[in-house]
């Protein structure tokens, strides 16, 4: 393989993607010296936007177009939000490194959790908030709302919604300054990988790999190890209602986990133990929640 002289960063479109990417760009270009120029590539799940996703293909409709230009040798890398990439590696291609985790939390814009009245209206797509939130207020009336951040934010002025779930990193990505109430992860569990970014390149690329791992947070791939594999064991995807969140502490990790049953009771479990173990804890909570599920 020749010297690498520029990095060609496939992108999708949204205010949100490329936020991340230009980001990404950014500290990829001072940690190696190289420029690196954004592709911008439309992957189906951002050009259907009146369906639910399981509707319409689940994750892999943000990542499939992506993939594609990656083997081709047309981009150098990829930049996902974590929460998007199925489990399952793709043929070919490596996550190959995990930048430094921002706030993982969810975050209701309108009205806080508390002050929302009996019967309110919240809207979020996601089966897990949506359970979660059940959980804590029955009361409720959960109503399903797609589209990017600015759209559903737009919806909550125009439509009867008092509150919507939004992700608190896709706001600071934004740098969105609009009032939001956490959520707090002893309430509502943040999707596995939610905050955090992989950046995927052809396995068969050593010197963009090593270029790559130069941006590789060692904690924040701890704990999205132990998150993924808990969902690759319970063979989830974005509908299922799930939710785990990992901590480091000191040389250990502490994860949480919460799943649904079709009842929509939510069972939670957690478990600690050594970092070097993070794939096997994954797997030991989600073995320990699906009897149960």
């Amino acid at each position: 393989m020749g010297e690498v002289v520029q990095l060609v960063l496939g992108t999708r479109g949204s205010k949100l993607a490329l936020a991340q990417s230009g980001q990404v760009a950014n500290a990829l270009s001072a940690a190696t010296g190289l420029p690196v120029k954004l592709k911008v590539i439309s992957t189906k799940g951002d050009r259907v936007q009146d369906r639910p996703l399981p509707e319409v293909g689940g994750k892999g409709l943000f990542t499939l177009e992506l993939e594609q230009e990656l083997r081709a040798r047309t981009i150098d890398l990829a930049v996902h939000s974590l929460k998007d990439l199925p489990t399952d590696d793709s043929e070919g291609l490596i996550v190959a490194c995990y930048p430094e985790r921002v706030d993982p939390r969810d975050v209701l814009v309108g009205q806080s959790l508390e002050s929302l009245p009996h019967g309110a209206i919240v809207g979020t797509g996601s089966a897990r908030r949506a359970t979660q939130l059940r959980a804590l207020r029955p009361d409720l009336e959960i109503r399903g709302i797609r589209g990017n951040v600015d759209t559903r934010i737009r919806k909550l002025h125009e439509q009867d919604y008092q509150a919507i779930v939004l992700a608190a990193a896709g706001l600071a990505r934004l740098g969105l300054e609009i009032e939001r109430f956490p959520l707090d992860p002893e309430q509502c569990l943040p999707a596995p990988g939610q905050g955090a970014l992989g950046i995927q390149c052809a396995g068969d690329r050593p010197v963009v790999i090593e270029l790559l791992q130069r941006l590789d947070h060692a904690p924040t791939r701890a704990r999205i190890t132990a998150e993924r594999s808990f969902l690759a064991a319970l063979g989830g995807g974005c509908s299922v209602p799930a939710g785990c969140f990992a901590e480091v502490e000191g040389q250990d990790l502490r994860v949480r986990a919460a799943l649904a049953d079709e009842s929509g009771t939510v069972h939670r479990r957690e478990i600690c133990g050594r970092i070097e173990q993070a794939a096997a804890l994954g797997a030991g909570l989600a073995a320990a929640l699906r009897p149960e599920a």
